[in-house]
């Protein structure tokens, strides 16, 4: 199903029971598999405290693709050569950088932004407002968090995302307190919670997490 004004280069690839939203811009050289839906508007719950507005048309630069199952939003950017895998989700506002790949069943929340060459395994939830630097790994399983409070912070306050700093590594099953910051080639281990910040180069593990060494 094709909506309004949508741009589809000659050699895109389509797969079977593709829904294309308005708007929507496909590079050329992109990929979309079967049943994957591009340009969705978020509908959002009766207490939800987000505000969407008008959103910029979803964008798949070239070489992209968006695999089987895969929900891409409108008001995203799939960068050039870019993957995002079966059954992924990519809301609103948010940025995967060039080359970068979103493993199968890995949600992206609103307003993250992603660097590149990043890679993001499977069933991961990587939270509205995140920052991810190039090159940075994420394992399976990884939880990123925005908001201390479960939903009832004040309402003059912004939820704080993780910051995952330039090619540090986060085992899988690892958790992320909100507004932590993982710093440039730092290691946390599998299963870590991280309750503060990780410095530049270190490697840290447990519940909570400590340094390593």
């Amino acid at each position: 199903m094709l909506g309004h004004d949508v741009s589809i280069a000659d050699d895109a690839e389509m797969g079977a029971w593709v829904v294309v939203h308005s708007g929507t811009e496909i590079g050329a050289g992109c990929e979309v598999q079967d049943g994957a839906v591009l340009g969705k508007r978020p509908r959002l719950g009766r207490h939800s405290r987000a505000t969407v507005g008008e959103l910029e048309p979803l964008v798949m630069e070239p070489g992209s693709a968006v695999c089987a199952g895969a929900v891409v939003y409108a008001g995203a950017r799939i960068g050039r050569d870019a993957v995002v895998g079966d059954q992924a989700q990519v809301r609103e506002h948010s940025l995967v950088g060039a080359e970068s790949v979103i493993g199968r069943g890995t949600g992206v929340e609103s307003d993250v932004r992603i660097g590149v060459g990043v890679r993001i395994q499977s069933n991961c939830f990587i939270a509205a407002c995140t920052v991810i630097e190039d090159d940075v790994f994420v394992g399976p399983g990884v939880v990123t968090t925005n908001d201390d409070t479960a939903g009832r912070r004040p309402e003059d306050e912004p939820l704080r995302g993780a910051v995952l700093r330039r090619g540090c590594r986060i085992g899988g099953g690892a958790v992320l307190r909100p507004g932590i910051e993982v710093g440039e080639d730092a290691f946390v281990a599998a299963g870590a919670v991280v309750t503060r910040d990780v410095p530049p180069g270190t490697v840290v593990m447990g519940v909570p997490a400590r340094n390593a060494a």
